[in-house]
């Protein structure tokens, strides 16, 4: 697991860590290794930017993005491609899943304004791995909501960088990336290359 600088409660899993929110033996491996408690709160995630507030361990509805002001309550999302963005303040941490649908919508902005409106504004982010524009090749209906984060892939296409939409988002904070491609880098689920229904998960907690 990635373990990013400067945030005590963050760490960004690869797909041999397995998805911690179904598998509850991945789940305690997990824990264990992070030193966490083995109970986690999640979501049913829809590409959107409904923000739940978790307070308890256990599914917290549908929705793309949840934080807790409660101590050791980890927060867990699943990726393949979509980018895991924590946020940490004093007092909260928080967690969203961002696809493009998730960026239109401005989900880690939402997010931000969720935690900053519970008295706990973010201080420090971090990005972790995703698709990349080097192999995120896109339609006119994406460069149509995010042109503004229009790149190329390595074969010449139209793609978006998300990961800048999201540090977009992040303007003001210290921020960190993992600048890690899920799609052509190793170790990663990606539903583009391989159309998997399988995640890797990001766990957040307030340490």
């Amino acid at each position: 697991m990635i373990r990013p600088p400067g945030l005590r409660g963050v760490a960004f899993g690869s797909a041999a860590d397995g998805d911690g929110r179904l598998d509850s033996e991945a789940r305690r491996r997990i824990s264990a290794t992070l030193g966490i408690p083995p109970d986690w709160a999640y979501l049913r995630q829809v590409h959107g930017s409904r923000v739940r507030r978790a307070a308890e361990p256990g599914l917290q509805g549908d929705g793309d993005a949840l934080f807790t002001t409660c101590p050791g309550l980890p927060l867990a999302i699943g990726t393949a491609d979509c980018y895991p963005v924590a946020l940490e303040g004093l007092g909260a941490i928080g967690l969203a899943h961002m696809g493009w649908r998730g960026a239109a919508a401005g989900v880690v902005g939402v997010l931000r304004a969720a935690m900053e409106a519970a008295g706990a504004a973010p201080e420090r982010a971090a990005v972790g791995p995703g698709i990349g524009p080097c192999c995120y090749q896109v339609g006119a209906e994406v460069l149509a909501e995010l042109g503004d984060y229009r790149a190329f892939t390595r074969r010449g296409a139209e793609a978006v960088d998300l990961a800048a939409a999201a540090v977009a988002a992040l303007e003001g904070l210290e921020v960190w990336r993992a600048d890690t491609c899920t799609c052509c880098g190793n170790g990663y689920r990606s539903f583009r290359r391989d159309g998997t229904r399988l995640r890797q998960v990001a766990v957040a907690w307030l340490a």
